[in-house]
């Protein structure tokens, strides 16, 4: 079985996720829910829109919290 780039990309994210957030990367690797498409291992749909909006969350409060530092 090989990677599909989409699965490959999100490994590289989940490895600077856990850099900035300070989590371990193998507890965001044992969330990810993969599915067998020929041979090619690529993300299951529901696991990556949910994945997407956590990292959209995230983005948003470290945004939020920016702006709140900036403000004081």
């Amino acid at each position: 079985m090989r990677l599909s780039d989409t699965v490959i990309a999100h490994v590289a994210q989940l490895v600077q996720l856990s850099i900035l957030t300070g989590t371990d990367v193998v507890d965001h690797m044992r969330m990810m829910v993969l599915t067998d498409n020929e041979g090619t291992l690529e993300l299951d749909e529901e696991y990556e829109r949910r994945a997407e909006d956590n990292v959209q969350r995230l983005i948003h409060e470290a945004t939020t919290m920016q702006t709140q530092t900036n403000e004081q």
